[in-house]
């Protein structure tokens, strides 16, 4: 059940990260399906494996969604298409900036929350 459990939870996680991307700039493109369920799960993994305190499920939380956005950036949006952060204050290249990683952090304790309540539905079945 490992594997299909993971694609459902890595669904869950690219499927609501897509969805808030439509929400906030009413557009969204597939590597962020990507990005959110790899996130997703990366978040659920580390906080069921350590024993974080709240603002630690935070800051590392906000630490992958950003290595991942880095990444991803890095990767599919040289030509900044996707996003570009390049007006916003303390960005790196346009792919990150510093009020974004602040947004990942309730953002992944949100995330963490959903990944704990879904993987408890998912054992139950």
């Amino acid at each position: 059940m490992t594997l299909p459990k993971n694609t459902l939870l890595f669904a869950i996680g690219g499927g609501s990260y897509t969805g808030l991307e439509l929400l906030w700039r009413g557009r969204s493109h597939w590597s962020m399906f990507l990005l959110g369920g790899g996130c997703f799960l990366a978040i659920g993994k580390l906080s069921a494996r350590y024993r974080l305190s709240i603002p630690g499920k935070m800051l590392a939380g906000s630490l992958i969604c950003t290595a991942g956005e880095l990444a991803t950036g890095l990767l599919l949006n040289r030509d900044h298409r996707i996003w570009d952060y390049s007006a916003v204050p303390l960005n790196f290249r346009g792919q990150i900036c510093l009020p974004f990683t602040l947004l990942w952090m309730p953002l992944s304790l949100a995330a963490d929350w959903i990944y704990k309540a879904a993987d408890k539905q998912l054992r139950r079945q």
